[in-house]
C-alpha cells in the first residue's frame, strides 16, 4: 500500500515514515456513595496529528513532488500566520494506483519544528503538529426580569439571509474544495459532498477551469 500526505492541497515530497493520530478522551470518572467509581461517557475530544517529513535538497528518484526547501518554509509559515483551518488528507492506494480509502480532516497548524543536521546532509526535516478543527457558533440571549424577581432567558430571533446556491461552480486560481464549500454552500465541511457529487477520489485535486456540480 502506498501513501500520499496532502497539506492544504500540497503533496509532501517524501511520505513520512509514520504518523501518530491521538483521539483525545473526554470521559469523566466520578465517585458515587455506595456505588464506588463510575464513568461518565462523553464524545471524543479533538484529534491531534503528529508526523515528520523531509524536504529534500535534490530531486531523488523517490521524491514525488519536488519543490525548493524554502517553499515548505513559506508554506508552514503561511498556514500558521493565516490562523485559518485547512484540509489535511492521507490517500492510501493499491500498487496499481487505485485509491483504497482516504482520511480527510479540517485541521489547524499547532506548531512545527525545523531540524537541520549533519546526519541528514542538505535535507531539512519538519516535525508538524496538527489539531482537528470543528466549526462552532454562538447564540444571542435576551434576559428579562420577571415581576417576582426571577430571570427568563430567550433566544433572540436573528435575521437569516439565504443565498441562492448555483448549480455549478468554475474553479479559479487559488481555490480549494473547502473554500468553495464555505463560499457557495456556507459550510466548509461540505467539501466532501461536493467531492462525492463530482466523483473526486482526491478532494485536493482540482484544477483551474474545472466545472464542479454543487446541486
Amino acid at each position: 500500500m502506498s501513501y500520499k500526505f496532502i497539506l492544504n492541497g500540497v503533496t509532501l515530497p517524501v511520505t513520512p515514515e509514520k504518523i501518530r493520530l491521538n483521539i483525545k478522551n473526554k470521559n469523566q470518572s466520578i465517585e458515587l456513595i455506595n456505588l464506588g467509581e463510575t464513568n461518565i461517557l462523553k464524545q471524543a475530544g479533538l484529534t491531534s496529528i503528529d508526523f515528520e517529513f523531509v524536504a529534500p535538497a535534490y530531486q531523488y528518484p523517490y521524491v514525488t513532488n519536488f519543490q525548493d526547501q524554502v517553499y515548505y518554509y513559506n508554506l508552514l509559515e503561511k498556514l500558521k500566520a493565516d490562523q485559518k483551518p485547512f484540509l489535511f488528507s492521507i490517500l492510501r492506494s493499491k500498487p496499481n494506483g487505485q485509491v483504497m480509502y482516504t482520511t480527510n480532516l479540517q485541521v489547524s497548524l499547532e506548531e512545527y519544528t525545523i531540524t537541520e543536521s549533519a546526519e541528514n546532509g542538505f535535507d531539512v526535516v519538519f516535525a508538524v503538529s496538527l489539531k482537528q478543527y470543528k466549526q462552532y457558533g454562538t447564540q444571542s440571549l435576551s434576559i428579562q426580569e420577571n415581576g417576582d424577581g426571577t430571570l427568563t432567558a430567550e433566544r433572540k430571533n436573528t435575521r437569516t439571509v439565504t443565498k441562492e446556491i448555483p448549480a455549478t461552480y468554475t474553479v479559479k486560481a487559488g481555490d480549494t474544495l473547502w473554500n468553495i464549500a464555505k463560499k457557495e454552500l456556507g459550510d466548509g465541511s461540505k467539501y466532501q459532498s461536493i467531492a462525492e457529487k463530482n466523483k473526486l477520489d482526491n478532494p485536493n485535486k482540482i484544477y483551474v477551469g474545472q466545472v464542479l456540480t454543487l446541486q
